[in-house]
């Protein structure tokens, strides 16, 4: 499965989730050793590869889908799940149209998917699995206590990336103060933040198939996540070659975090994507975006005019009151905050007790 069509599977799964009536309806059939071809949307394109069938119209109802499935051809539903358009309908797709499926029933799902753009789902009577199909992605629906299983193994997996994460920040923000950062300090935090990232979308695919199922994986997920993007998006504006936005940083990070894990791992190709160059040792300068947005009641405008004036945040550690006070925004009362915030900070680093 490419990474590119996560959004894609993300979407379809939560249609035929455990607690939505279309999943039911799919369970009910399965459960009695049946097979189906449902197709979703009833637009142009999809109309234009229908053949017989009959029209009903009906409301959605999950016995309702079961007792149609127990006829040869295809199930029409509407594309908000809420009507039965048509029932029996032979599917004619382009058989020019490449597929590697062998079966009838899931050769003519994936053809007639390619064809319209149409979300359609095979079931197997043979194999008892529901496949998903839509445009070029095909996606397999797993038994949800295997899903559950596997959930909360790459749980158990970022919970340990996260530490990682945790000390590799703390030992940057120290190296800042310190103005003692490489690239490779640089790296390796960006390293942690695109593998846990990653490991976060596999656990969003698992927790959209689990459906009310995987509610509680969702809050682990959402609370050991936290803050990671924020922080690595911090990251590459402090170090990237030249000033990021938000937005391109966001771009650029998402680009990092959908690639191979041969790639994010191999920290000489992480190197030349992020632009520090080949040599790990060369010293790097912190814009402090970063360690700035850790103060207290210090709006992203000010921090923004900070770094704009001084350029660095060794200068910034480095200004006196008087300095301080001459960037706009700033003023007497938060050049003093800005200088005792970042002194705390410094306590807090040293004593290992910064939170991230």
């Amino acid at each position: 499965m490419s990474r590119g069509n996560e959004g894609e599977i993300l979407d379809m799964v939560r249609m035929v989730a455990p607690g939505t009536p279309l999943r039911e309806g799919l369970d009910n059939i399965l459960h009695a050793h049946g097979g189906a071809l449902i197709v979703l949307d009833e637009g142009p394109e999809v109309g234009a590869i229908f053949d017989s069938g009959f029209p009903l119209d009906i409301p959605f109802a999950p016995a309702s889908l079961y007792e149609l499935s127990k006829m040869d051809g295809a199930i029409v539903l509407s594309a908000d799940l809420k009507r039965i358009r048509k029932a029996n309908v032979h599917l004619v797709p382009d058989s020019s149209i490449l597929s590697t499926e062998t079966g009838i029933r899931h050769r003519t799902a994936e053809r007639a998917a390619k064809a319209t753009g149409a979300l359609l789902i095979a079931i197997s009577q043979r194999r008892s699995v529901i496949s998903l199909y839509r445009g070029p992605v095909k996606h397999v629906l797993e038994e949800p206590g295997l899903l559950m299983g596997k959930a909360n193994q790459a749980l158990a997996t970022t919970i340990r990336y996260r530490h990682t994460f945790n000390d590799m920040a703390r030992r940057l923000t120290m190296l800042e103060f310190e103005e003692d950062v490489s690239a490779q300090d640089v790296t390796l935090v960006l390293q942690q933040a695109a593998i846990l990232l990653s490991v976060k979308s596999e656990i969003d695919r698992y927790v959209a198939e689990l459906g009310s199922e995987g509610r509680l994986i969702g809050i682990q997920l959402h609370e050991l996540i936290g803050g990671v993007q924020e922080e690595a998006l911090l990251v590459l504006r402090d170090y990237a070659e030249s000033a990021l936005s938000r937005e391109l940083a966001d771009e650029r990070l998402a680009e990092l975090a959908g690639r191979d894990s041969d790639d994010i791992l191999n920290t000489e190709w992480l190197s030349r994507f992020l632009h520090l160059g080949p040599d790990p040792d060369r010293p790097l300068v912190s814009r402090g975006m970063r360690i700035l947005s850790r103060l207290p009641r210090l709006p992203d405008g000010v921090i923004s005019h900070l770094v704009n004036h001084f350029g660095s945040f060794s200068r910034i550690q480095a200004a006196n009151l008087e300095q301080l006070d001459q960037v706009e925004g700033v003023g007497e009362a938060r050049a003093r905050s800005i200088q005792s915030g970042l002194s705390r900070l410094h306590e807090d680093v040293m004593a290992g007790t910064e939170r991230i």
